[in-house]
């Protein structure tokens, strides 16, 4: 069905299923409950400026909630109604209780309960005098609440006490008052004076007070004393344990290295081996004993620290070598030797992994194909939690263009080792939760175009990756290093090679040897209800300047340097992507309701023995994860245009950049279950630094953004978890190629025509999200 058809269709039925009262299947008496409003009244200054956070507060305990809307209506509620009665498991059963939800009745509310939760709720904010009322109206066989809350005066603090006797507990509680929360002239708020009694835990936790519990702090409140006022009186339990009230320092550590259930966990020190301070017990002597000395940060002596106690469990966990990873600490049975013996059970992975991958192909050049990947990982190399990965692939892939039939044939393999500790001479990431990680790369592979030429690359790079946070990564390689030989260049190409400098510079001899370095920020790698959430990567690329420098290189004045008879590459790259995800309504819908937006910027500059970056290296733009309006690496540069394969029915070369800039948009919804919709917008282009003669408008100028081209469509995606499938639908609504009359084509758009659909429609089929 062409695009133009569906929209009859859509339109029918929405007709058909809004015309549809839901009112009808409800039993004689009853009606649906539609919602509940919320009436705020105060004349108290403080309650005025919490209206819309409070209101918002008190719509969310009202419970149940009513039957879900999309698009304005009940679609759900509709599907379980038109189902009937199933009598078995057929189509009608998965309708009503997979697509559908049952009505929600006015009879299954309580409203006085809900009441009585709104005022306890106001109370514990310090609106001890709340008040609220309700009320409902039925019209129709549809039913609406009316909550009419009076908040009145919030309740402030006058005083708060702490401690105040020379007990070690005391001390140590006023030592950690300085950050409280609970302060004079702050409101009263049963959520903050719980939340002190948890930081006051956790901070005594930090200094050795291992058997302490935020349940043996006791806040007394007094509201009598006038003028909307309290004073705050915290306690420390008197039925609080002997063991709670002193700091504990650490005993014995004792690591059961390769622990399962059969392991005999009566064996002592005196079974075990003494590394460093540590009593290792590994009978099989499969994990070197210095591999914990790096990762266990509590020695005999230390003083408890739960920090310390996390961080251990974390580091250990971040090995990879470990499947569970559990502490346990045990009392010295001594009178009055506050000691605790530490006890690790790591209970191992298994050694070795082996992964077949079969997967299948489709992209928006007409090309499709299949690629086979066979791999083999140690996850414990050199008795330290090494891992030594060990892959290969290979693939095959057609591309139908015209007349030409173009097969690509491709296979190689990688080996990577990730080595958890920095070797080197540097210290970074050593006192982090994570394990920083050393790691090697070699990698070949071989690639054949059938018919055309033959590329063989080879690639090794050395460097360091380690975490400052959780949501925020590092990765810097000082030596990274890329060569690449083409041969079997046949004839016919040759000829096409001379006739185009983009195509012949795609396959061109290539020799990169520099540093990398990326810097990434990810706010959702921890889990939080916040309503913006970020993404940063930084990345810089340098090639050849400490070569360039030593031999002189300068080709534009005639002084070409090689390695290994290959001109070495000599350049700097920098990208910059900034994401921001802003979540529309509830914070828990926002993975299904948001607002995702992308800027991308990079630029690039070959210099002293490179006019241009390598072809590996330049930026592209087009495709399913950038403008999707436009097939993938076929835009610009700049008002450049090469054509249109479809039209022209013939391959087209990648079309390279020294500049990038791309803006993305897109709304993300749920539409049912686990499917999702989305409507998007994408502009950008690429542009070179330099005049390219072959291209011309391609060079970057003032006016680069007249030069933008932008796209829009709209997308469904399968979201289950661990997967998304994505179908996004896109045309060009600004062409930066149009040189007569406006570069906007909104009035040039023929939904209906199959020429036009042909030139302009593209189709992206893809995995996972675009950003």
């Amino acid at each position: 069905m062409t695009a133009i058809l569906w929209w009859p269709a859509i339109v029918s039925i929405t007709i058909v299923m809004s015309s549809c009262n839901n009112t009808k299947y409800l039993p004689k008496g009853e009606s649906l409950y539609t919602g509940s409003k919320i009436k705020y009244i105060s004349n108290d200054s403080s309650a005025k400026a919490q209206k819309e956070v409070l209101k918002e507060e008190l719509e969310a305990i009202i419970l149940p909630k009513p039957n879900s809307k999309i698009l304005g209506m009940r679609i759900k509620l509709w599907f379980y109604n038109i189902a009937g009665k199933p009598t078995g498991k057929g189509l009608r059963y998965l309708v009503k209780n997979k697509l559908g939800e049952p009505p929600v009745v006015t009879s299954d509310i309580n409203f006085e309960k809900n009441n009585s939760i709104m005022i306890n709720r106001m109370q514990n904010r310090g609106y001890f005098n709340a008040a609220s009322a309700w009320d409902t109206t039925t019209k129709d066989k549809k039913t609406t609440a009316l909550f009419t809350v009076k908040p009145s005066v919030q309740y402030l603090i006058d005083s708060v006490q702490f401690p105040a006797d020379s007990s070690e507990l005391s001390k140590a509680i006023r030592n950690v008052t300085r950050r409280s929360r609970l302060r004079r002239g702050t409101p009263y708020d049963l959520d903050v004076i719980k939340e002190e009694r948890i930081r006051i835990d956790t901070r005594l936790k930090q200094k050795g007070y291992y058997f302490f519990g935020d349940n043996y702090l006791l806040v007394k409140v007094d509201s009598t004393i006038g003028g909307n006022k309290v004073n705050m009186t915290l306690q420390v339990k008197p039925e609080t344990p002997p063991q709670a009230r002193y700091p504990y320092r650490i005993g014995d550590v004792l690591i059961y290295a390769n622990y399962n259930i059969a392991t005999d966990t009566s064996l002592k020190k005196e079974n075990a081996i003494l590394y460093d301070s540590f009593y290792v017990v590994d009978t099989y002597k499969k994990f070197h004993p210095r591999m914990f000395r790096r990762n266990i940060r509590f020695h005999p002596g230390d003083l408890y620290n739960r920090n310390d106690h996390n961080l251990t469990l974390s580091r250990l966990v971040s090995l990879g070598v470990y499947k569970f990873v559990k502490a346990r600490f045990e009392e010295v049975d001594t009178v009055n030797d506050r000691r605790l013996n530490t006890f690790y059970y790591l209970s191992p992975n298994n050694t070795y992994s082996a992964k077949a991958q079969v997967s299948a192909l489709t992209k928006s050049n007409n090309s499709t194909g299949t690629e086979l990947t066979l791999s083999l990982k140690n996850r414990n190399a050199f008795r330290s939690a090494e891992q030594l990965s060990i892959s290969g692939f290979f693939g095959l892939e057609r591309q139908i263009a015209g007349q030409q039939n173009v097969g690509t044939n491709r296979f190689g393999g990688n080996l990577d080792l990730s080595i958890p500790r920095i070797i080197g001479p540097v210290r970074f990431g050593r006192n982090s939760d994570f394990v920083p990680n050393t790691k090697i790369n070699l990698g070949y592979e071989y690639f054949r175009r059938s018919d055309q030429y033959t590329l063989n690359s080879y690639k090794t790079s050395f460097g360091w990756q380690w975490n400052t946070a959780v949501t925020t990564e590092h990765q810097f390689n000082p030596i990274s290093i890329n060569y690449v030989v083409p041969s079997g260049i046949t004839p016919q190409f040759k000829a096409a090679l001379d006739t185009s400098i983009t195509l012949a510079r795609s396959i061109e001899r290539q020799f990169i040897i520099g540093s990398t370095y990326n810097f990434n920020y990810n706010s959702q790698a921890k889990p939080n209800n916040s309503k913006h959430n970020f993404y940063f990567n930084a990345n810089a690329d340098v090639s050849g300047n400490i070569l360039g420098l030593v031999t002189g290189a300068d080709v534009l004045n005639g002084k070409e340097k090689k390695i290994l008879n290959t001109p070495f590459s000599q350049y700097v790259r920098g990208e910059l992507e900034l994401r921001h995800y802003l979540a529309l309504g509830r914070p828990r819908r926002k993975k299904i309701n948001q607002l995702a937006s992308r800027v991308l910027i990079g630029a690039g500059y070959g210099y002293g023995n490179s006019t241009t970056m390598p072809f590996i290296k330049q930026f592209f733009i087009g495709g399913t994860n950038s403008i999707r309006a436009y097939r993938a690496r076929s835009l610009g540069p700049g008002s450049f245009y090469a054509g249109n394969a479809s039209v022209l029915k013939t391959y087209l070369p990648d079309q390279p950049g020294d500049i990038k800039i791309e803006m993305n948009s897109e709304w993300r919804f749920k539409i049912i279950s686990i499917v999702r919709g989305a409507l998007f917008v994408d502009a950008g282009n690429i542009f070179t630094m330099r005049e390219d003669p072959s291209r011309p408008g391609s060079k970057f100028t003032c006016n680069f953004m007249d030069q933008l081209a932008v796209g829009a469509g709209v997308g469904v995606r399968f979201d289950i978890n661990f997967l998304v499938l994505r179908v996004d639908a896109a045309i060009p609504v600004r062409k930066p190629y149009v040189s007569d009359g406006s570069k906007w084509v909104f009035d040039k758009i023929e939904l209906g025509n199959s020429q036009w659909r042909r030139e302009n429609l593209i189709l992206n089929l893809a995995i996972g999200y675009p950003f």
